[in-house]
């Protein structure tokens, strides 16, 4: 299984990787973290309010120093990675999927100025945030839901979602109205929007996101085996 104490992700190019749980327990982390799921002004205002600037003096610290935050989560056969990207002129959070018996980890979403994702539907990462196994690198199934959320896409989202998500902004965060903010993040849903998600008559899970790896009608889609790992791996 990868360590990230190593510092290397297999197949994946970066700076030196931190390991840093604390973060998780740090509401101003999850302000940025969460920053380009909000695509409105409303939601924006109901993120940051009067902690705006905090945030980004924390965030402008943070992404000062030469490591790059990375956090672990469980899948089946695998786990799913999240690391901050600290590259000058090229900060961004990558999400990668590595399965135990491949030497390359696959990337999934790119949250960044130049956006790639979806890489998750609501059930995949309900099941994610909701399954992980006692003693595995992130315990905690609210710091998992708001880790993997930038990387998320659904049309079809269900109304039960805004409390199950209000209930880990209330836990993780110190914004006024983690109801609204639930309700307003849901409809956002960051730069690529919601998306269409389907399973093919092989049992792949596709979406018709024209930015994500899990379409095969991009020409930089996944190929059915690697779709298929995917699949396997985010279903509990």
């Amino acid at each position: 299984m990868t360590n990230l104490h190593e510092g290397r992700i297999p197949g994946y190019d970066s700076g030196p990787l931190a390991h840093l749980p604390e973060l998780l327990d740090e509401p101003l982390f999850w302000l940025g973290h969460l920053s380009s799921c909000a695509q409105s002004e409303e939601t924006e205002e109901l993120l940051f309010g009067a902690d705006h600037e905090a945030a980004e003096d924390f965030h402008r610290r943070l992404f000062g120093h030469p490591t790059w935050p990375a956090f672990t989560v469980p899948v089946n056969g695998g786990r799913l990675h999240i690391v901050h990207r600290n590259l000058e002129g090229g900060a961004g959070t990558d999400y990668l999927l590595h399965h135990a018996d491949r030497d390359r980890a696959e990337l999934l979403a790119r949250v960044d100025g130049h956006f790639m994702g979806p890489a998750l539907s609501w059930p995949e990462l309900m099941a994610v945030a909701d399954n992980g196994p006692t003693g595995c690198p992130t315990t905690n199934p609210d710091h998992r839901l708001l880790l993997l959320l930038p990387a998320f896409g659904d049309a079809d989202v269900p109304v039960e979602a805004a409390a199950r998500l209000a209930t880990a902004l209330r836990a993780l965060t110190a914004v006024d109205d983690p109801d609204r903010l639930a309700v307003a993040l849901l409809e956002d849903q960051g730069p690529c929007g919601p998306v269409r998600w389907r399973t093919t008559g092989k049992g792949l899970r596709i979406n018709g996101g024209g930015h994500s790896y899990r379409n095969p009608a991009n020409g930089f889609a996944l190929t059915a085996d690697r779709l298929a790992r995917v699949t396997a791996a985010l279903t509990f």
